[in-house]
């Protein structure tokens, strides 16, 4: 069986509302940290995670390039024969047909 106390009625009347004004104020609060957070990443001037990404590749692949470069360069005797010593035709002259 139950009772029905005025009093106890308007206790959860303002229970109820402190709650749901509890949670207007907590959901509001967010909104406005939300705006603030925003703004401030805004000022920064950060790059978006798709463009680092992209520069990134860009980087990799001309580290890459460079390397492929660089490879001939470090090693020349492979590429480049030497004359043997005693070779050079400098010092004599060059020699005809008829010899």
């Amino acid at each position: 069986m139950q009772t029905r106390n005025p009093l106890l009625d308007e206790f959860a009347k303002l229970t109820t509302g402190a709650m749901g004004l509890a949670q207007a104020a907590g959901e509001e609060a967010k909104t406005a940290f939300r705006a603030q957070a925003d703004r401030f990443v805004a000022d920064m001037d950060l790059v978006r995670r798709d463009e680092f990404d992209a520069l990134k590749a860009e980087i990799a692949a001309l580290r890459a390039e460079v390397a492929a470069l660089k490879a001939p360069a470090r090693s020349p005797a492979k590429t480049v024969k030497k004359p043997a010593t005693g070779t050079s035709t400098a010092g004599s002259p060059p020699q005809d047909a008829a010899g």
